[in-house]
């Protein structure tokens, strides 16, 4: 967005000023009913994130602005934002490179405000729970098993993907199905289910079947794709789902029977060494919307 439409950002200038349009409202009604849009001039060098900007206008113009954040370098998926149209980390995005002079930040739509730009998650919080994301084990109880599982390479690779969630929201904040069936538990918990289910070390299939399938379950996916689009770790959620659903019908077929899980190793020697080949972050498999 742009207030002069013929006017390019010149992203080697050393400073330049860019306003921020930033969507205000609280429960008091300060920026009324409906909330409205207020505008920032902010001076940005080369290389200010808007998390920067956001900090630079906390401090210098207005305390009473409000965002969430934590780590500032793309880890803890804290600042999820609406920016320039799209879902997306404020901590990773570049002012500059918006090559825009007027830039809208709004909360994540999908989920409720809580003060400004700050939502309120536990709509993704609680579906993901609900699929109870941690090993299952339905025989021995865990505090009985002495020593480890054996997990090749091939099965570590074959859910590595999926197990980078930052639970930063954002594909849940581009999902349609998320926009219009309340119900719907969201990309973020179905891609999580398939990570556990993947594991071989995993038991808990049936119990988190109830949680996906079922009439607002998963497939209620209409494999729009948006959510593999907004995530900032490539994950690829809308893939997930659809190896997600594969599974069940799998499983189904065969008359739920599942596959082996891992057996046990014994415990780790004082002189064991780390596997020579474990794989390194997989890369994206959806290219990102610049």
């Amino acid at each position: 967005m742009c207030s002069d439409p013929n006017k390019v950002i010149d992203v080697t200038k050393a400073v330049q000023d860019v306003i921020l349009r930033i969507y205000r409202w609280d429960s008091s009604g300060t920026w009324g009913e409906d909330g409205r849009l207020v505008d920032y001039k902010v001076p940005v060098p080369s290389g200010m994130t808007i998390l920067d900007a956001l900090i630079w206008i906390k401090a210098n113009l207005d305390h009473t602005l409000s965002w969430r954040a934590a780590c500032r370098m793309g880890v803890c998926g804290s600042c999820g934002m609406f920016i320039h149209g799209k879902p997306l980390l404020a901590c990773q995005t570049q002012v500059l490179k918006l090559h825009a002079d007027v830039i809208e930040i709004r909360p994540l739509p999908n989920y409720p405000i809580v003060k400004d730009l700050v939502t309120d998650q536990s709509r993704m919080i609680d579906a993901h729970t609900r699929l109870r994301p941690y090993i299952i084990r339905t025989g021995t109880p865990p505090e009985a098993i002495a020593g480890e599982f054996h997990q090749t390479e091939e099965e570590l690779v074959r859910y590595l993907q999926f197990s980078y969630c930052l639970k930063c929201g954002l594909c849940m904040s581009a999902c349609p199905t998320v926009a219009s069936l309340q119900e719907f538990p969201g990309p973020q918990p179905l891609g999580q289910a398939l990570r556990y289910v993947y594991d071989t070390r995993d038991e808990g299939f049936a119990e988190r079947l109830k949680e996906i399938d079922n009439k607002f379950g998963i497939f209620r996916c209409h494999f729009a794709g948006a959510c593999s689009e907004a995530c900032p770790k490539g994950i690829d959620p809308a893939f997930a789902i659809q190896l997600l659903k594969k599974e069940i019908v799998k499983r189904a077929i065969m008359g739920c029977r599942v596959p082996a899980s891992a057996g046990l190793m014994p415990l780790q020697q004082d002189n064991a060494v780390k596997a020579p080949n474990v794989p390194a972050t997989p890369a994206f498999t959806v290219e990102q919307k610049k």
